[in-house]
């Protein structure tokens, strides 16, 4: 099996499309799910989920950034170790924000947000290992196809 090769630097617009794509995909799949689980109104739960999901944008590009200019420095490869680390890393960082954001919101205890914050890693630990597998496999084909198009212009 080849060893894959060391992650190009993304643009700004990129992170950014990144970002609002994981979301995307993220509110659409999970939003309702979160409502019926909580037995909140889905107005309610969808602005909770529409917070949590900007809050989750800014955190995804300001880590991730941050996580792949290490990679580069310690010339790590994106092997499922890295993305494991990745993933579990980044939702760490989301929990100490989350939790009082859920409690408040939803005006339960702490250890009631943090349960439902613990649900939520549990479905985004897998989801953000897959989104971000497939996005990096997708990512060279766009990019090679954008090159071949400008230089073909």
């Amino acid at each position: 099996m080849p060893t894959p090769a060391l992650t190009p630097q993304k643009s700004l617009p990129e992170r950014v499309l990144h970002a609002l794509l994981f979301e995307l995909v993220a509110l659409v799949l999970f939003a309702p799910l979160i409502a019926l689980l909580t037995s909140q109104s889905l107005a309610r739960t969808g602005a909770l989920t529409v917070m949590l999901s900007l809050i989750a944008m800014f955190w995804n590009m300001l880590f991730s950034a941050g996580f792949e200019a290490l990679e580069r420095r310690l010339g790590w490869r994106r092997t499922l170790w890295v993305r494991l680390l990745h993933a579990g890393l980044f939702e760490l960082g989301l929990l100490l924000v989350m939790v009082p954001l859920i409690a408040w919101w939803l005006q339960v205890g702490l250890l009631q947000a943090l349960l439902l914050d613990i649900g939520l890693v549990l479905l985004f630990l897998p989801y953000t290992l897959i989104f971000n597998w497939l996005y990096d496999l997708a990512r060279p084909r766009v990019l090679a196809r954008r090159r071949r198009a400008s230089t073909s212009a």
